[in-house]
């Protein structure tokens, strides 16, 4: 769950309603205002930094690791004053990641015994997609680049996501993901939902989560999971 955004109140219901339902913060530095002082994540305007201007800073080492502790605790304090057990932590974006943040994210998680997503995604899926290649391929660099000081933490053996995105190509791409899922286990990163004008007005990856949704909920996946005898865990579960 991304913390005290669009919706947070009704997340918060339907996690109190599904209680075997597991749960992660969603840890974000990009949307609406830090509930920390967390100066070097702010612009003048109080809110988080753009992408863009949070990766600039990041690299030149305008962030302040102490900042994104601060921040990172908040987020999970409020998820914990919601009721709400806390399973893993990953990121909006992957910008735990980016330099800084990554150590300061580790520290957070190894301290508190959570799993962290670790987003380095294999090359040999999908090789013809150069968009999402290239995409991979960042991700993977700056998480091999700042691993080094970073405090161990724990994570699924492999991680699949990126290279599905895609709306239209997304179930044909899921299927084959499952038909060649290596041994171990495996975090599959999806975004399905529904689109409404709050989310058309804060993310631009819109109807292709109507048909992530429709994919993840055919009753063809389940019978390719049960064929394939895949059982599906969370992050508790590691």
């Amino acid at each position: 769950m991304m913390v005290q955004c669009a919706g947070w109140e009704d997340g918060i219901r339907q996690a109190r309603a599904t209680p075997t339902l597991g749960i992660g913060l969603h840890f974000n530095l990009l949307v609406g205002r830090p509930l920390s002082v967390a100066a070097s994540l702010r612009n003048a305007r109080g809110e988080f930094l753009s992408l863009g201007a949070l990766v600039r800073s990041s690299l030149r080492g305008a962030i302040h690791g102490e900042d994104v502790v601060a921040e990172c605790e908040a987020q999970l304090a409020a998820l914990q004053a919601a009721g709400i057990r806390v399973t893993h932590i990953d990121s909006h974006r992957h910008t735990h990641a980016l330099p800084v943040i990554r150590r300061a994210v580790a520290q957070v998680a190894a301290v508190r015994g959570l799993p962290l997503r670790r987003p380095v995604e294999s090359h040999r899926r999908f090789p013809n997609d150069i968009p999402s290649q290239l995409h991979r391929a960042l991700i993977a660099w700056s998480w091999r680049a700042t691993s080094f000081g970073a405090p161990p933490t724990r994570a699924p053996d492999h991680f699949i996501g990126v290279s599905m995105q895609g709306g239209d190509r997304f179930a044909e791409r899921f299927m084959k993901v499952i038909d060649t899922l290596p041994a171990g286990t495996t975090e599959m990163m999806v975004h399905p939902g529904y689109v409404d004008a709050a989310l058309t007005s804060a993310d631009g990856y819109t109807w292709q989560r109507e048909r992530e949704r429709e994919a993840l909920t055919a009753p063809a996946l389940r019978e390719q999971l049960r064929r394939r005898e895949i059982s599906l865990i969370g992050f508790a579960a590691l």
